[in-house]
C-alpha cells in the first residue's frame, strides 16, 4: 500500500521509485525496470499484489542460495575472507581491503539519499538478515552475476580457433542453458565470420603471396580478388570456415569437461592457471580432430576460378595428388600457437576484467556493452599479435603444394627463409586486414549472440 502511490492496485516503475524513496530506499530506473520485468507475469507493465509477493519470495530464495554459496564456513555469516574466496573461484582477485569495502557499502551511486550499509552493526561480517535487507529490492544477485557478465569466448568470435572454451555452472548444465549458449555462440560465429570473410581471405592471400618483391596492399588485394573471380570470390573458403564451428565447439566443450575431471577439480569454475592448461589441452584435441578442415579452408581461399567444384572435390584432389599427410601440413606451428594465443588472450582479459571490477564495480556487476567489447577486442588483438608468426608459417605450409615447383619447407626452414629474405616484418604479412576484422567481428558476434540467446530462451544477463 505504501508503494502503490496512485492507489490503482498495481506497481509501475514510477510507483516503485516514489514509494521506495519515501521509505529511504534508492534505486535507479534501470534497476526498477528489471524488478517489474522479473515479476510481471501477465505483461501489463506493472505488478499487482500477488505478482509483487511472488517476486519477493522468489528473489528471497535466490538470495538464500547465494548466501549459502558465499558462507564457506557454514556459520551463518559472511566475512571478507569468504568474499575473497568466492570471487577468486570466479577468476576475480581482490585484496582483503577491497573485500571489506564490499561488506561495508551499499550502492555508492545513490548519494542523493542517506547512505545505508550492508554490515549494519559494524562487525565486519554479514548475517542472513543483513544480506536479505540489503539485496531484497535490488534485481541483481551481484557476485554470481560477475561470471555471467564477463563470459568471454562464445561471445567474441574473431575467427580464431585457439580460444579457451566457456565454463558452465551446475545450474546451467541441469537446466540445459549450456547447449543453448553454445548454439547461440555458434550462430553468432557463423554470422560474424561470414560478414568479415573478405578480410579473412585477403589475410590468407597476403600471408602466402605477399613479399618484398610482391608488395600487396589492401586495396590492391581486393581489386585482384574481384578482377579474378568477381564479388562472390571474396567469400571463398567461408563455407568450410562456418561448417567447422559446430564440431570444433562441441569437441572443445566435451574435452574441457573431461580434462576438468582428470585434473581432479571439484570446483564449478577453475582458477586461471588450471583453466589455461585445461583449455589449451581441449583446444589441442579439438584442433587435432578438425585440422583437415583448416587445410581445406586455406586451399579453398587460395583457389582460382574453376579450380575446384566444391569442398568435396578439393578434398579428393588433395588426397589423390598429395596423400593423407597433406591434411596435416602446418599442424605443429598450429599447436604451438595455442599457448601464446590462449594464454595472452585469457591473461589480458582477466587483467582488464579485474581492473574494471576493482575500480568501477561499486554500483553493479554489469560492465556494460562497450566495456565488454573493448576488453574482448583488446585481449583478442594481443593474443593474435603474439601468435601471428606461427599462424603465418602454418598457412604457408598448408599452401606450399599450390605453388608449382616450390620447395616444400619444414617449419624451421620457413622461419629461416622468411627472416633471411624479408626480415622480421615478413612474419607479419596480412596483419593489417587481420586486425581490421577484429572490431566488426567482435561487435557483430556480440549483437547476434544476445539476440539468439533471447530467442533460445536463455536468461538475460
Amino acid at each position: 500500500q505504501q508503494l502503490d502511490v496512485n492507489k490503482d492496485g498495481g506497481l509501475c516503475v514510477n510507483d516503485l521509485a516514489t514509494g521506495l524513496e519515501r521509505l529511504g530506499v534508492y534505486r535507479t530506473e534501470s534497476e526498477l525496470k528489471k524488478i517489474v520485468k522479473a515479476g510481471d507475469k501477465d505483461c501489463d507493465g506493472q505488478l499487482d499484489f500477488e505478482e509483487f509477493v511472488h517476486y519477493l519470495k522468489d528473489h528471497e530464495k535466490k538470495l538464500q542460495l547465494v548466501f549459502k554459496s558465499l558462507d564457506k564456513k557454514n556459520d551463518g555469516k559472511i566475512d571478507a575472507q569468504e568474499i575473497m574466496q568466492s570471487l577468486c573461484d570466479l577468476g576475480v582477485h581482490i585484496s582483503e581491503q577491497q573485500a571489506e569495502k564490499i561488506l561495508k557499502r551499499i550502492w555508492r551511486g545513490h548519494l542523493r539519499g542517506p547512505i545505508a550499509y550492508m554490515d549494519k552493526n559494524g562487525t565486519m561480517t554479514i548475517d542472513w538478515n543483513e544480506w536479505r535487507d540489503y539485496h531484497l529490492l535490488h534485481p541483481a544477485d551481484n557476485i554470481p552475476e560477475i561470471i555471467l557478465y564477463w563470459k568471454h569466448s562464445t561471445i567474441f568470435d574473431v575467427g580464431e580457433s585457439l580460444t579457451i572454451p566457456d565454463e558452465f555452472t551446475a545450474e546451467e548444465k541441469q537446466t540445459g542453458m549450456w547447449w543453448r549458449q553454445l548454439v547461440a555462440g555458434g550462430g553468432a560465429g557463423a554470422v560474424s565470420r561470414t560478414c568479415t570473410a573478405p578480410l579473412d581471405r585477403l589475410k590468407v592471400l597476403m600471408q602466402v603471396h605477399a613479399s618484398k618483391a610482391n608488395s600487396m596492399c589492401i586495396a590492391g588485394g581486393f581489386g585482384h580478388m574481384i578482377k579474378e573471380g568477381g564479388l562472390r570470390s571474396l567469400w571463398r573458403g567461408n563455407g568450410i570456415n562456418v561448417i567447422k564451428i559446430a564440431p570444433e565447439s562441441a569437441l572443445k566443450f566435451m574435452a574441457y569437461e573431461q580434462i576438468k575431471r582428470l585434473i581432479g577439480s571439484n570446483q564449478e569454475t577453475l582458477g586461471i592457471q588450471e583453466r589455461l592448461i585445461a583449455g589449451s589441452l581441449a583446444g589441442a584435441i579439438a584442433q587435432s580432430t578438425i585440422y583437415p578442415m583448416e587445410v581445406l579452408k586455406t586451399r579453398l581461399a587460395l583457389r582460382k576460378t574453376g579450380q575446384y567444384s566444391g569442398m568435396a572435390n578439393c578434398a579428393k584432389r588433395i588426397l589423390k595428388k598429395e596423400g593423407l599427410g597433406a591434411f596435416y601440413k602446418g599442424y605443429v606451428p598450429n599447436m604451438m600457437g595455442i599457448i601464446p594465443y590462449a594464454g595472452i588472450d585469457l591473461a589480458i582479459y582477466e587483467t582488464l576484467k579485474n581492473s574494471w571490477l576493482q575500480r568501477y564495480a561499486t554500483d553493479s556487476a554489469d560492465p556494460g556493452v562497450f566495456v565488454l567489447l573493448a576488453c574482448g577486442t583488446t585481449s583478442s588483438t594481443c593474443g593474435q599479435l603474439a601468435s601471428y608468426p606461427l599462424a603465418l608459417v602454418r598457412t604457408r605450409m598448408q599452401a606450399q603444394a599450390t605453388k608449382e615447383g616450390a620447395p616444400q619447407h619444414t617449419m624451421t626452414g620457413l622461419f629461416r627463409q622468411i627472416l633471411s629474405t624479408e626480415g622480421a616484418i615478413g612474419l607479419y604479412r596480412g596483419l593489417a586486414p587481420n586486425f581490421m576484422k577484429v572490431v566488426p567481428a567482435v561487435s557483430i558476434s556480440y549483437v547476434v549472440y544476445e539476440n539468439l540467446k533471447t530467442t533460445l530462451g536463455v536468461k538475460s544477463r
